[in-house]
């Protein structure tokens, strides 16, 4: 067997990944293309990949693709802009771990006033503990927590504690595979 060399392996993540400094402008479909979603998707739509935290305008909605096994946070700001985060529950190369996600959603909310948070995403695939202790943050003798079934509340808590906001203001919610556009 021929192994890859890293900078191989490497190089050709970084040709399929998206770019985590994609701006609402690149995030477009190309003139005459048709979005694979069942929706249309507005071209000034701010796209969040995975590991990734972004901020839309009022008005402009946030995309977050290929949400499967991923939590999507959005907090929606008092002036009405959307701050979003796409947490993964394994990192994707060059971008936040979960455990990561929360503080910098918070860094860039900042000190503006918040009217509400939604979580959306694979509830079930979620042990509250990820948002605050990465799977990949576990060595090889420590047991990894395996969630047993949806915890919403629990996931409910660990973002209001991880966003310093209010247990009231968020929300949880399984979504089913696929993308995911919040207006």
């Amino acid at each position: 067997m021929r192994l890859v060399p890293a900078a191989v392996t490497a190089a050709l993540l970084a040709l399929a990944l998206p770019a985590a400094t994609a701006t609402a402008a690149e995030a477009r479909p190309a003139a005459g293309s048709r979005s694979g979603a069942a929706y249309a998707v507005p071209g000034d739509a701010v796209r969040i990949t995975e590991g990734q935290v972004r901020e839309a305008a009022p008005g402009t909605p946030l995309l977050y693709p290929s949400v499967t096994s991923c939590l999507t946070v959005t907090v929606r700001l008092a002036g009405g802009g959307l701050v979003g985060a796409h947490a993964s529950l394994f990192q994707v190369p060059g971008e936040l771990r979960s455990d990561a996600i929360l503080p910098a959603l918070r860094a860039r909310v900042g000190h503006r006033p918040v009217r509400s948070v939604e979580v959306r995403g694979a509830l079930g695939a979620w042990h509250p503990g990820y948002l605050t202790r990465a799977i990949e943050a576990y060595g090889p003798d420590e047991q990894v927590p395996v969630p047993s079934g949806p915890d919403a509340e629990g996931v409910a808590r660990a973002v209001a504690r991880g966003l310093g906001q209010p247990r009231a203001r968020v929300t949880v919610a399984d979504v089913p595979d696929g993308d995911l556009l919040v207006r």
